[in-house]
């Protein structure tokens, strides 16, 4: 098992709220959420020379029904005709929670939108094992979430491993980061897409100039996903101007009322 389950004294507030997240993902693998008996194909699309070469903002928009930091966002309804109404918006990939536990996903969620969808998809996930990248690769994910703070807390060992793990099945990885030393870290792995969390998880407050921060004097050597606390046309726009290459979306869409009309109006704040 991954999991060291300590915390450092010096980190108790965020290893509590880690260490939930990770005690929630082995509980989930205890509990066979992750035993998937089907085996489908990835997407054919090419999801980081979609985000290349669009004129418009890139959205990967993810479908949750609730979170520690939001609780219920959504009544739970039927995540294809969700993935749908994200699509006809113009989203060029999803995001899709299988955490069951605070998050209310599910693999089977995962499953049903990868027979129905031809577009990328990543699976949404505090991932500590590779029983979990299994269940990406079965399922026909694209990518995979990975968390640098758990690694670089001790919750999880050796990322390197996970990420070439990874790789060998196929799959890419959205390396996800919130402080400067996470994404230092982060730009030594071979990680496909390096996200930054503009939420942080001290606090779960929410401050989009986190992604401004980190990409001051940065050499862009890998794409750059921002995420959290995304709402508006103006947040893209300004976001955009920091230097991410594209956003992930996810609250404020599903609490729209128009999913369709919402993304569409994200994907046109920006033209190139």
């Amino acid at each position: 098992m991954w999991w060291h389950g300590k915390i450092r004294r010096g980190w108790k507030i965020i290893a509590n709220i880690l260490q939930k997240l990770v005690e929630n993902s082995q509980n989930a693998i205890d509990d066979g959420v992750y035993d998937i008996s089907e085996t489908l194909s990835k997407s054919e699309i090419d999801l980081q020379q979609l985000i290349k070469n669009n004129i418009h903002a890139s959205l990967i928009t993810e479908i949750k029904f609730s979170s520690p930091a939001e609780g219920d966002i959504r009544q739970i309804s039927d995540p294809l005709q969700i993935a749908k109404s994200m699509m006809s918006g113009g989203a060029q990939a999803l995001s899709i929670l299988t955490q069951p536990y605070l998050f209310n996903g599910s693999p089977e969620y995962f499953i049903k939108i990868r027979k129905n969808v031809k577009i990328p998809l990543l699976m949404k996930d505090v991932m500590i094992d590779k029983i979990q990248i299994d269940a990406a690769k079965k399922m026909g994910a694209d990518y995979f979430l990975l968390i640098q703070a758990l690694f670089d807390k001790g919750f999880v060992d050796d990322i390197d491993e996970l990420i070439d793990y990874g790789h060998e099945k196929d799959l890419k990885i959205l390396l996800e980061i919130h402080t400067k030393t996470e994404f230092e870290n982060a730009l030594k792995t071979d990680a496909d897409i390096i996200g930054i969390n503009n939420r942080n998880l001290d606090t779960l407050e929410i401050d989009l100039y986190t992604t401004k921060k980190l990409l001051e004097n940065f050499q862009k050597s890998k794409i750059i996903l921002s995420e959290s606390g995304i709402k508006s046309t103006d947040d893209v726009k300004f976001l955009h101007d920091c230097g991410a290459d594209a956003f992930l979306i996810g609250t404020s869409i599903m609490k729209s009322s128009d999913i369709q009309k919402r993304v569409s109006e994200l994907v046109n704040a920006i033209w190139k």
